[in-house]
């Protein structure tokens, strides 16, 4: 890739887009146990997405889950369905990273392993690439395939500045032997950044990706961050968020000044029926066309406070909670199942 000559970037999430990716639970994943409670969610967000934009929906029989979605009163002239075999449902970390700058979408194909080969993913590896030859992303293709990275992993503000965590970038079985200063030039030439600024605390209990950043801080307009806050001293997560709100204070935009933080609470600890800790976070909600969708877990006080937050953040956005009670038993949430795709100036 030759980044000067391309001049390419990697759009902020609140870029105009031209739809977002779900990748839809069925039988065959993990969600099979309890699949009417997570279809519900699946197809709240789908509803969400479509009466405002387009949505990409993959799965292995669409006729399925297009009579699901028709069932449940998704506009369907903004839906296109995709039939391919899936292994599970994590779009944002499986999906295409798309870069802009030259007429046409360029789209960022990494290696998704598992994270960090904890689960089997073979078949959700490949769905970019059978996405581009069907024709279904016009634009160019970046084999990226020699680094593994994950949607969730990075936070770009469009200006040249990518925020992720060291947590999960030098975790074991991802691009050892590796070092951090390899990974840096790595996703500075792959992604077009100029800049990455690193977190190394923050990881939640139950989470399966070693520290997303997506799960506790996120980039927003006007050099913003919008951060979990832990401020119960009894709570176990509460060194490592605080450890992580004071490193994210010494940051500096890339014109020398402080972000302006915005804490987020921290819903009331969720635990599954063998009594783990699940890593619910109102951090992981989702930009798209006009609106923020942002996770909800039937706690009135903590939703409402984590809606005010992002109604600061994002004041001409209309903020709309979608419930990821459902979501959170696979240790994932509203962020970590979508993945935008933006619009460049041709597409």
């Amino acid at each position: 890739m030759e980044p000067q000559k391309r001049k390419l970037f990697l759009p902020a999430e609140w870029h105009k887009q031209q739809m977002v990716q779900l990748t839809w639970p069925h039988e065959k994943t993990d969600w099979n146990y309890m699949l009417p409670e997570v279809e519900s969610c699946f197809i709240n967000i789908a509803k969400a997405v479509a009466a405002r934009q387009n949505l990409l929906v993959v799965a292995p029989d669409v006729e399925k889950v297009r009579n699901t979605l028709d069932t449940a009163g998704v506009p369907m002239e903004n839906v296109t369905l995709f039939e391919c075999d899936t292994n599970d449902t994590w779009a944002r970390d499986h999906a295409f990273i798309t870069l802009l700058g030259d007429n046409v979408p360029h789209y960022a194909d990494f290696c998704f392993n598992g994270w960090g080969r904890k689960f089997e993913a073979s078949l959700d590896n490949a769905i970019n690439g059978k996405l581009y030859d069907a024709g279904i992303v016009k634009g160019e293709y970046e084999d990226c395939n020699s680094l593994v990275l994950e949607g969730g992993s990075i936070e770009s503000d469009g200006k040249g500045t990518l925020l992720t965590t060291s947590m999960c970038l030098l975790a074991p079985h991802r691009n050892q032997p590796m070092t951090k200063d390899d990974i840096e030039e790595a996703l500075k030439r792959m992604l077009h950044v100029n800049r990455v600024l690193w977190l190394d605390y923050g990881n939640l209990i139950g989470d399966d990706t070693d520290g997303h950043v997506d799960t506790i801080a996120r980039l927003a307009p006007n050099d913003t961050i919008v951060y979990m806050q832990c401020t119960d001293e009894s709570d176990a997560q509460y060194s490592e968020l605080v450890a992580m709100e004071k490193q994210i204070a010494a940051l500096r935009t890339a014109n020398g000044a402080h972000y302006r933080m915005l804490a987020l609470p921290s819903p009331t600890p969720i635990f599954d029926e063998e009594g783990e800790r699940l890593p619910a976070t109102y951090a992981n909600f989702l930009i798209i066309n006009g609106a923020v969708l942002y996770p909800t877990y039937a706690q009135p006080e903590n939703d409402n406070r984590a809606a005010a937050v992002l109604k600061e953040a994002f004041p001409e956005h209309e903020i709309v909670g979608i419930d990821c009670r459902a979501l959170i038993k696979q240790h994932g949430s509203l962020h970590c199942v979508t993945m935008q795709y933006p619009k460049s100036e041709r597409f």
